[in-house]
Parts: C-alpha cells; structure tokens; sequence
C-alpha cells in the first residue's frame, strides 16, 4: 500500500504540529507515508530521521495554476498511491486526488473556511484511526552528546514571521545578561541570515564571548544544537516548535498570533502573553511592548531550576 498526505500549509511551526497526525496514519496502515508540502516547511531537514516518512514531495510555483494542476495530477499518478489524506478543505487537491487515480480519499469536509488546525487535525485523524490521538508532537534525529554538561545551554528564538511577532532585540540581551549572572551560560542564537542585523547587535553586546548564532547553519543543523539546550526562550517562530518536538523545555511569547492554536498542544511549551492578555492572543493583537520583561526573567529562571 501506498499513501500520501498533503499538509500544504508554509510553516516549520505547521509541519510540526502535524506530526503526531502523520505518524499516527502511518502506525494505523503500518507503512511508510509520503508528504506533498510546502518547501518553506523545511521538511526534508526535519523528517531525513523519520522512520514514518517514505518520501518528501514539494509543492512550489510550478505547481500553481492549470498547468501546475496537471503537472502535479501527473507527478502524482505516476507513483500509484493508494489512499490519500488531505489536511484542508480545498477543492483543488481534491480533484488533483481524483485526476492521480487515487480510489480512496480521505478530506476535511470542502470549503469549511475558518478551524483550529490542531482540533480539526486532531479530529480528523481519529476518525480516520479510531484511536485517540496525543497533539504531542516527536521529532527524531540522530544526536549529539558534546555538550558541557556544567553549563546552561540556553537557545534564544529571536526570529520571527514578521516584525509584530518579535520581542525587541534589546530585551533578549538584557535576558542574556540577567542569566549570566546566575548561571555559567552559552546562548544559541535561532534565527537566519534575513535576521543577520539582530545578530549582530546581540554579538555586540557583552554576552558574545558566550554566543553561537544559527545564521549559516541549516534546520537540519541547528536540531542538535535545539535538543541539547536546557530551555528556549522564542518568539512564536519555528524553532520553538522545534524545540517542543525534541522534547525541550520552551517559553514562547506570544504578540500577535493564535496563543490557543500554536500554543496549547504541547506539555514542554510554557506561553507568555501581552500584559492584559489571557489565552486570548490572535493576529493583530500587535502586543510586542507588552511582554513583561521580569515575567520572561522569572519563568526563565523557574524552569531552568
């Protein structure tokens, strides 16, 4: 039997929170699963380890369109799956389904417009299963055991989607340097080279004898580093779901994107919202100079002790 599932959401952060439902077809047919997504998922780094996963097919520009529909429909039917599972409601990948020859289709309901992609992935799933379904997310790779073991290896997620959604630069050398002053320290700094002037500036500060920055390494590079590190202190950005998946301790700070979607289906996630704020966090709440400064500190420090 073949299968394949289609998750064509953008994120790293998606990706991730879709894993326990992809593992969870793959354990019910007991094979291994392809996946049609998103390029900027970066699944080819965060599945090469994954014994569930068959074979990574991207989705890009050239795939858009009518000429994108056929040439997809055709890509897809010479690989003879048997069983598709579609994380949307779109029309279109359900008819590239049926233009593949694939017999048997399973979607969310067509044309539902809004959901909580963890609850109707969740849902879904158990549907298709019939079992239930944990949220938590597990990311396997091959690990490393380098790591000084008398130090806090601390991972700072100063990356994010847009400028809404970061915690001003300042405040996470301010951090870095309040918890350089309990612990003996290293600071891993995840972001890319779009956040090269934010490393910069945290290079230029006096914790930098102590840092590492991410900008030249790949995803798949960066997940070593991620899983030995005693917590990550992040944006609501894709290495925080990283980190979750490795099973790390992570504070994300929730500005401005959905707390009780992105926030809520993992035990290793702690959340900080806006000052006023409670479970209610959502795109435009634009809340970026109100994440507590001493609240990041104190929850840092509690879940480091």
């Amino acid at each position: 039997m073949k299968i394949l599932i289609i998750q064509q959401r953008y994120g790293i952060g998606d990706l991730v929170i879709f894993l326990p439902y992809i593992h969870a077809i793959s354990k019910k047919f007991n094979v291994k699963v392809s996946l049609l997504v998103k390029e900027s998922s970066k699944a080819s780094d965060l599945l090469s380890d994954d014994e569930h996963i068959d074979e990574i097919i991207t989705l890009d520009k050239d795939k858009d369109g009518l000429l994108g529909f056929l040439k997809l429909s055709r890509e897809i039917k010479k690989r003879n799956f048997n069983k598709i599972f579609i994380f949307n409601s779109s029309l279109r990948y359900n008819l590239i389904a049926k233009f593949s020859g694939i017999k048997s289709i399973f979607q969310y309901p067509l044309f539902r417009s809004k959901d909580n992609l963890v609850h109707s992935a969740k849902i879904f799933t158990e549907n298709v299963t019939g079992k239930i379904v944990s949220t938590e997310p597990n990311l396997k790779i091959k690990e490393t055991n380098d790591f000084d073991q008398n130090i806090k290896h601390i991972c700072l997620g100063i990356s994010a989607s847009g400028p809404t959604k970061r915690w001003d630069i300042k405040n996470f050398i301010r951090l870095a340097q309040e918890l350089s002053k309990k612990y003996k320290s290293k600071f891993y700094l995840a972001g890319g080279l779009s956040d090269v002037d934010l490393i910069n500036k945290f290079k230029e500060s006096v914790v930098d004898a102590d840092c590492k920055s991410f900008e030249n390494l790949t995803i798949k590079e960066t997940l070593p580093i991620i899983k030995n590190c005693d917590i990550v202190i992040s944006n609501d950005t894709g290495f925080a779901h990283i980190a979750c998946a490795l099973k790390v301790k992570t504070l994300t700070l929730f500005m401005d994107s959905p707390v009780m979607t992105y926030g809520k289906y993992s035990s290793f996630m702690e959340i900080i919202e806006p000052v006023g704020e409670k479970n209610t966090t959502v795109h435009d709440t634009l809340g970026s100079n109100k994440i507590s400064f001493d609240e990041v500190l104190a929850k840092t420090n509690s879940m480091l002790s």
